[in-house]
């Protein structure tokens, strides 16, 4: 914030008028529902356990066995998450904005919530049961785009119902979401041997969870349609953004895509990188994978709550971004280099210890940067598309790399993380950009 007193720091008055007005409404002293901060983590843990529990582990499994090669299947991995994230690039601002101008009884957010979670589970199934990489292609692209909406209208119910100076706690509760559910999915996918019931099982809890956030929200009704039609142009504006009008979020955009790039973006192929280096089965792999899992959740616990609350005490939040980003250097960097198995654990821990305390100051300091109030979750969906983007990106651009550091002394996968350790290094330093939050 410019100044620990001034909510909403970067927005006009008006602008900061109208944002308090809304996460006021509904909600007595200004602050939120009771319900409403676990709710909004069920439903974001629900999300994530069923996208990042094949992104991490059940998806590579899934295409080695439907393909004749590891060359194949690495370049499967490739094409499936690369081409998945896309939809989820398109579909979470579409989505987000649409749900700004929704005019349903049921709410602005709840109809693309409950639809989303529903269209998901249903991919999923299809994924799980497919014995062709396009089937798998095709599932996954309808899962990425459904629960990406949910994420997008999930999620700009924050600025709705939340006061800023309370941003940050409820942004630590949301982050601390993300590692829980990459532990739950190790731990599923442990115990699950089948590749259907390994892509269902996260299904149906985001199902389930969706549901819940559904009935407990008290979603805002908008009583008049918006003035102007939605056009193509407003469709194309949906996933763009003047970086030269509003430069604090664009440089929020980037430095949250070079982050992501460096945790999301790397860890895919985490399973192929234990088996090549180690020698290790897929059962061991797994369980490697819940091990470091694990350690990484260990430290997100502790990183993600304490970033928030003192991001909030301070009223800073760029030093924690930076902070954040050069601790998961410092992880990547040993996962790199790591010459046991033991040390690949220990790097997790440390990249886990940076993301968390990422992942709870960044949804906080980009509701601080959002150009217009009037259309808060399309903007949140422009940002969310540095979520998605690194996890198209990253894999499309893995198997070159692999491929190039295959070639020299340092080995194909160390330069693969050395690679994330450089990305997740330059979005630490360039949050400094931003200028209209200390």
């Amino acid at each position: 914030m410019t100044e620990s007193s001034t909510p909403a720091a970067g927005l006009g008055a008006q602008s900061a008028a109208l944002l308090a007005e809304s996460t006021q409404e509904g909600t007595p002293g200004g602050r939120e529902p009771r319900s409403y901060m676990p709710a909004l983590g069920i439903v974001n843990f629900g999300v994530w356990i069923a996208l990042l529990t094949p992104v991490m582990v059940s998806m590579a499994f899934k295409l080695q066995r439907i393909t004749e090669t590891q060359e194949e299947a690495t370049a499967a991995l490739g094409l499936v998450l690369g081409v998945g994230a896309l939809f989820a690039l398109v579909a979470n601002p579409l989505v987000g904005r649409l749900s700004d101008r929704t005019t349903s009884r049921f709410g602005r957010r709840r109809p693309w919530i409950l639809g989303g979670v529903i269209v998901g589970f249903l991919s999923l199934t299809l994924v799980g049961v497919a014995s062709s990489v396009w089937l798998v292609l095709i599932g996954w692209c309808f899962a990425q785009a459904s629960l990406n909406a949910v994420l997008a209208a999930a999620n700009a119910t924050l600025p709705d119902q939340v006061a800023p100076a309370r941003r940050g706690k409820v942004s630590g509760v949301v982050g601390i979401t993300t590692p829980l559910a990459i532990l739950a999915g190790s731990f599923l996918i442990n115990y699950i041997g089948d590749d259907v019931t390994r892509f269902v099982a996260p299904a149906l809890v985001a199902l389930l969870f969706g549901i819940v956030f559904v009935v407990v929200l008290k979603d805002r009704v908008l009583t008049e349609k918006p003035a102007t039609r939605f056009t193509l142009g407003q469709f194309f504006g949906s996933f763009v953004f003047n970086p030269v009008k509003h430069p604090d979020f664009g440089w929020t955009w980037l430095t949250k895509f070079l982050v992501m790039f460096g945790y999301a973006g790397i860890a895919t192929f985490l399973p192929f990188y234990l088996g090549e280096r180690f020698g290790l089965d897929e059962q061991e792999t797994i369980g490697i994978i819940l091990l470091a899992n694990l350690a990484s959740t260990a430290m997100m616990a502790i990183s993600s709550p304490i970033g928030g609350i003192l991001s909030d005490r301070f009223g800073k939040r760029r030093p924690f971004v930076t902070a954040a980003g050069l601790i998961m250097v410092i992880g990547l960097l040993l996962l790199a280099f790591a010459p046991t198995v033991p040390l690949v654990v220990l790097a997790q821990g440390i990249i886990g210890l940076g993301a968390g305390a990422f992942l709870s100051v960044d949804l906080a300091l980009a509701t601080q940067v959002l150009p217009n109030p009037a259309d808060t979750a399309k903007d949140l969906g422009v940002l969310n598309i540095a979520n998605a983007l690194p996890q198209s990106i990253a894999p499309a651009m893995a198997p070159g790399i692999i491929a190039l550091g295959a070639t020299t002394a340092l080995g194909g996968y160390t330069t693969w993380y050395l690679f994330g350790a450089l990305v997740s290094l330059a979005g630490a330093v360039l949050v400094y950009r931003i200028k209209g939050v200390k």
